[in-house]
C-alpha cells in the first residue's frame, strides 16, 4: 500500500467520527459504562429478583459497545456493521418500551430500553435514530453501488 493509499484509508475510517459523530461515539460510550455498570452489579447481586429485565440491560450494553467499536474503527464495513446494530437496537427499544407498558409485571424492575429509555433521558430510543441518519449521510460514495 502506498503512503496515498493508506492516507486514503485513514480518513475514510476517520470519517465516522468526525462532526456529528464524536457526539454518537461519547453518547454511546457513556451508554456502554451506564448499560454494563447497572448489569453487572443486578446480575452480581440481585439476578433471580429480574432476570429478564437484567439480562436485556447487558445485551444492551454489549450492542452500545459494538456501535462504539464500529464508530471509532470506521471504514465501510464497520458502518454497515454498526447501522445494523442501530437498527436492530431501536427495534430492541421499540419492543421491549412497548412490552413493559403492555405488560409491565413481566418487568419487576426496569431495563435500559423500559418505557423507551425513559430512566435514561429517552437517549436510547433517539440515540439509534440520530445514529443511523449519521451512518447513512457518511456513506462512502464506493459504499453506495455495493
Amino acid at each position: 500500500m502506498t503512503s496515498g493509499e493508506g492516507e486514503m484509508a485513514t480518513a475514510e475510517r476517520s470519517r465516522l467520527i468526525s462532526g456529528p459523530g464524536t457526539l454518537l461515539v461519547w453518547l454511546y460510550g457513556v451508554m456502554v459504562v451506564g448499560a454494563v455498570s447497572r448489569s453487572a452489579v443486578q446480575i452480581s447481586t440481585e439476578f433471580g429478583h429480574a432476570p429478564l429485565a437484567y439480562s436485556l440491560s447487558a445485551v444492551a450494553g454489549v450492542v452500545y459497545g459494538f456501535i462504539t467499536y464500529s464508530l471509532v474503527r470506521g471504514g465501510e464495513r464497520a458502518r454497515r456493521a454498526a447501522f445494523v446494530c442501530c437498527a436492530a437496537e431501536l427495534a430492541g427499544v421499540l419492543i421491549v418500551g412497548t412490552w413493559t407498558l403492555v405488560e409491565p409485571s413481566a418487568f419487576p424492575d426496569s431495563t435500559v430500553w423500559s418505557d423507551f429509555g425513559m430512566g435514561y433521558l429517552f437517549i436510547p430510543v433517539l440515540l439509534p435514530i440520530s445514529a443511523m441518519y449519521w451512518l447513512r449521510k457518511a456513506r462512502s460514495p464506493e459504499g453506495d453501488a455495493g
